[in-house]
């Protein structure tokens, strides 16, 4: 992911109530945890490894979604 893309990936992860540390565009211990609980959700293999196709899973189902994403 590039750098814009990856602080999207982790506003769109803190949006759904992960603590994905600050969101600075950097993969972080916080940001793969994250990335990793995401896919086990998905049933996607859970590598932690962030990809395109998981921010676009990401923000389309934000987009479906009515009120507050996931609360935790």
């Amino acid at each position: 992911l590039t750098f814009d893309q990856m602080k999207r990936l982790q506003t769109e992860l803190a949006a759904r109530g992960y603590d994905v540390g600050k969101v600075d565009g950097i993969l972080g211990a916080k940001t793969r945890d994250a990335v990793r609980k995401e896919q086990l959700r998905l049933g996607l293999p859970a590598d932690a490894w962030p990809t395109g196709d998981l921010l676009s899973l990401l923000v389309e189902s934000a987009a479906q979604a009515p009120g507050p994403a996931y609360p935790r």
